[in-house]
């Protein structure tokens, strides 16, 4: 309340004698006393050598003390009022003050509801809530836990929230002694939080310039208040809370702090932090009626509308209490209908007015062009679209938003930095896509904000609209549709848009055919992804589109010919892969910009000659061999690859060792290849093989097929960083040390052996007996965690003993159909060489904790799977299937102090076969096959356990 000169006269009386008296408590001011020092006497402030009252109302009060502070920006200001600062306005609550060791008012509950922030019932509601409010009241009890972070989109509820902590710690005795409140205005600075603070602690900071100076003064007046509790809402920036003068720390002051980014959470050292998330459906329509209070009787119809402009607001509840109050006593349908048609194309005044303008503050917020570019990027996807990180980075370097880099693992690694950042701000929502990677999602009131932002300057055109000629405009700059449903753009169509960069059309599953005259007039077209596609071909007038960067034409599975390439002399990203061209795109090798090429195999046998050498800055190239599940291989020449310096992603098939050795031999320390599959060998179009393709996520890996070593030995097979080796029929190698050198291959994540009919063990005893093995961390093999061996049919042996102590990470062992195969992991003599060795052999156990698979099948020689006692923690399958001559398994199961054995936690099922096999087993313990009958799993797939059940139940009836 603000009283004029006068208005404060009327609450003055005057005696008999001149004297003037206050109405309130009768006190008697000398003569001629100023009705400045009146004020002062109602102000509620000492010091101003007038007397108190303690009668005043608490409206004139507060008053008062607002025209003596108006005109003395200097004088002091009671401890127990709180200060809401904006960018307009400036007013002062009290808030709870409760005793400290040194006096002070202590608030009734009156005082308690009086004072209290506003708030409004109907949005503190819902289970996730009061959650998180009674997770903040726990943590505001724990000594530890000083600084509480809440963060959340714009208009999510995080100050409500905080509000009612607030009240709530008003109502409780006993807590906290002195709260504090601090809205942050957009000007942030320390100067200005200091004062800010100085208000709320009533106190004078003398040095006006000295920011360390008042910091020291705060930091004294915190330090005199017990238990302070500081609130500091919207704050967007980090500061050092010593630098203001906040001394946060341990049975001194305690900071919550309400943002949109978690970054700063995290900068301001928040032990805690809550991310305050848009309310589900069930809570959001209960928040639109609460809020709506119609007064009068709706129809089921508009009721519908009701709960399709809720659903539109995607649970923001600034979003959704906006619209309720907009149709407050609004019944008609044909209003109801027109809301919603509006707010679907981000039109209502409401919501222009409101809510867009608190969203877009974060967006304004953005210090960084091209982070504000790639946000807005994200709304050419269709609402609550899963948008794939891989996908958008991808079109983010095609569009040059990210540019001015060398390498394009660094321009991914500068893409997902920014979505990072987006998600920080809350602008943007990780989640998956629909293959289940990472992904980014725009909420949908932010995604409206985005496309009102695009109108200004850049309109897009996402979804069905593109169906109807007339809203090709000129002054469109990106047409989208995702997901889209149309079988042609038929003749006649020809949009006259010479501002669009980016038309994407993928998934439309549906679409067969492109007229010549669609693309006659898009000249500065830059991105066309016409990805996973029914299209045949492309009209010739694709091939003007001078300015085209990005080509992607990924899974067009009908797809049989592109026209020339030559004047695509622009082209940085060309995408052909899973398609079903006949020949390679001609003029190929005038795509002298070209970084990124993917294609698969056609009627070519071979890369046509010539092309890869002009295409010297490709950084990614990747030549697929099969298409539409048809094996098609397409070799290349090593001398021609290795013309391409600047590759970091590589994917080939050499058709002979000399190509892949050649190629091999041109690696030097400028080739930052970082992600290869090599084939090498002649590929037998064979369904037993297709299972050394499947994708392992490993990006480093090299299959061998059909070949032998004896031409060149001493030649250098194999890059040093190999995670993945397959071999597949090499005729003559008797161990793996005679296809690798070992000592190169630390990296080794998975060997494959199948069908090599030579091969006796994994390493020849004359390699493991000349060679020290090195520390276990460094080893050969310390970062294996895959063995498969198929079908070699004299493999008598795997790993020697003493090896074992380098397969920490061994997660799977497989050996299937060896029929020689004897032992797993062999303890002969003339494997046991030299003091290390045989003190290594002589462990009674081993621990491997991280093996989660044991599968041996049709081994009919096999005797013992380790002489020593294997200790398997993490053991989840064990799979043993005709192997009649092993009578052992050397598996230690955990031991209670009962004595008694016990399955390991991780365990899911034994599967053997035959079950008499099972019987005659022997294990350390003579109670393990008990313990573990519940696991097992017979030949024909029953349980075991199910059987003893069945059984039971049947002698019970």
């Amino acid at each position: 309340m603000v009283l004029s000169d006068d208005q404060f006269q009327a609450y003055v009386e005057e005696n008999n004698v001149g004297k003037k008296k206050c109405k309130f408590c009768g006190h008697l001011f000398a003569f001629r006393t100023s009705i400045s020092r009146i004020k002062w006497h109602w102000s509620g402030t000492k010091g101003h050598g007038a007397a108190i009252c303690r009668e005043v109302p608490k409206d004139v009060q507060e008053a008062a003390f607002l025209a003596m502070e108006g005109v003395n920006k200097k004088c002091r200001i009671r401890a127990d009022w709180f200060i809401n600062v904006d960018n307009k306005t400036e007013r002062l609550v009290k808030p709870v003050a409760e005793a400290s060791s040194s006096g002070g008012h202590i608030p009734n509950k009156s005082d308690a509801r009086e004072n209290a922030l506003p708030t409004s019932s109907s949005e503190l509601a819902g289970k996730a809530f009061e959650e998180n409010k009674n997770a903040i009241l726990s943590w505001l009890m724990n000594d530890e836990v000083l600084r509480i972070g809440i963060y959340g989109m714009g208009g999510v509820g995080k100050t409500s929230l905080v509000k009612h902590v607030y009240n709530q710690l008003r109502k409780t005795s006993g807590t906290f002694h002195h709260v504090y409140w601090i809205t942050i205005p957009q000007d942030f600075s320390i100067y200005k939080l200091q004062n800010l603070i100085a208000r709320c602690l009533g106190i004078h900071l003398s040095n006006e310039d000295d920011e360390i100076l008042r910091a020291q003064e705060l930091s004294e007046a915190f330090v005199m208040k017990w238990q302070p509790f500081l609130i500091l809402d919207n704050l967007w920036d980090t500061f050092d809370p010593e630098k203001v003068g906040i001394p946060v720390q341990e049975k001194g002051c305690k900071l919550i702090l309400t943002t949109r980014s978690l970054k700063v959470c995290r900068g301001m050292g928040c032990l805690q932090k809550i991310k305050v998330e848009p309310l589900p459906w069930e809570e959001a329509w209960t928040l639109f009626r609460e809020r709506f209070t119609h007064d009068v009787v709706i129809s089921p119809e508009v009721e519908q509308i009701a709960k399709s402009v809720t659903r539109k607001c995607a649970g923001l509840p600034l979003g959704i209490i906006t619209m309720a109050e907009s149709m407050r006593g609004v019944s008609d349908l044909h209003e109801w209908r027109n809301t919603l048609e509006k707010l679907k194309k981000s039109k209502v005044r409401d919501m222009k007015d409101k809510v867009f303008p608190s969203l877009r503050f974060s967006y304004d917020q953005l210090d960084d062009l091209a982070q504000q570019q790639c946000f807005l990027y994200c709304a050419v996807f269709p609402e609550d679209y899963g948008i794939s990180r891989e996908d958008l980075i991808g079109y983010l370097i095609d569009e040059g938003i990210i540019e001015g880099i060398d390498s394009r693992q660094a321009e991914f690694d500068e893409g997902h930095t920014m979505l990072n950042e987006l998600e920080n701000v809350c602008l943007l929502e990780s989640c998956d896509d629909y293959n289940g990677y990472r992904a980014v999602r725009m909420h949908g009131l932010i995604r409206d904000m985005a496309c009102q932002i695009l109108r200004m300057s850049s309109p897009i055109m996402v979804g069905e609209e593109l169906r109807d000629v007339d809203k090709w405009k000129e002054v469109l700059t990106r047409v989208s549709w995702i997901n889209g449903k149309f079988k042609e753009i038929p003749s006649g169509h020809s949009p006259r848009c010479p501002n669009l960069s980016t038309l994407l059309l993928p998934y439309n599953y549906t679409l067969r055919f492109i007229a010549y005259s669609f693309f006659k007039h898009l000249n500065k077209l830059k991105v066309l992804d016409l990805s996973e596609t029914n299209i045949e071909l492309l009209p010739d007038s694709f091939s003007d589109l001078e300015n085209l960067s990005a080509l992607l034409l990924k899974g067009c599975e009908q797809l049989r010919h592109v026209p020339s390439l030559k004047k695509l002399r622009l082209l940085k990203r060309l995408d052909l892969s899973d398609t079903a061209l006949v020949d390679v795109p001609q003029d190929m090798e005038c795509l002298s910009n070209l970084r990124y090429l993917k294609l698969n195999g056609c009627s070519q046998k071979e890369f046509p000659p010539g092309i890869l050498p002009q295409l010297y800055r490709l950084q990614v190239f990747a030549l697929d061999d099969w298409v539409q599940g048809q094996y098609a291989p397409v070799t290349v020449e090593g001398k021609e690859v290795a013309c391409l310096r600047k590759l970091e992603t590589l994917e080939c098939h050499f058709k002979c060792f000399s190509d892949f050795i050649g190629y091999l031999k041109s690696w030097d320390g400028t080739l930052s290849l970082s992600t290869y599959k090599f084939l090498v060998g002649q590929w037998n179009d064979n369904k037993d093989y297709l299972r050394v393709l499947e994708f392992s996520g490993r990006s480093r890996k090299v299959c061998l097929c059909n070949f032998n070593i004896n031409w060149n030995r001493s030649s250098p097979f194999f890059p040093c960083d190999i995670q993945e080796l397959v071999i597949l029929r090499c005729t003559d190698a008797g161990s793996l040390c005679d296809v690798l050198s070992l000592q190169c291959a630390i990296e080794l994540e998975c060997i494959e052996i199948q069908l090599c009919d030579r091969m006796e063990s994994l390493l020849s005893s004359s390699w493991f007996c000349s060679t020290p093995l090195p520390l276990p961390s460094d080893g050969i093999f310390s970062h294996l965690k895959d063995f498969h061996c198929y079908g070699c049919s004299s493999m008598k042996k795997l790993f020697p003993l003493a090896l074992l102590r380098n397969l920490a990470n061994l997660e799977l062992i497989s050996v299937e159909e060896c029929h020689k195969m004897e032992e797993i992991i062999a303890t002969g003599v003339d494997w046991v060489v030299g003091e290390e060795s045989s003190s290594s052999c002589s462990s009674s156990e081993f621990d491997l904790p991280n093996l989660r698979r044991l599968n041996f099948v049709y081994l009919p020689k096999l005797k013992s799977i380790c002489s020593a006692k294997l200790i398997c923690g993490s053991l989840q399958k064990i799979r043993v299937r005709d192997c009649p001559k092993l009578k052992r398994i050397p598996i230690c199961l955990p031991v209670l102090d009962s004595g008694q054995p016990c399955p390991p936690p991780s365990l899911e099922e034994i599967d053997v076969d035959p079950k008499e096999w099972w019987e005659s087993v022997e294990w350390d313990h003579p109670n393990t096959k008990d313990v573990l009958l519940p696991f097992l799993v017979l030949g024909d797939g029953s349980r075991v356990s199910d059987c003893l059940k069945k059984m039971k139940t049947k002698e019970e009836t």
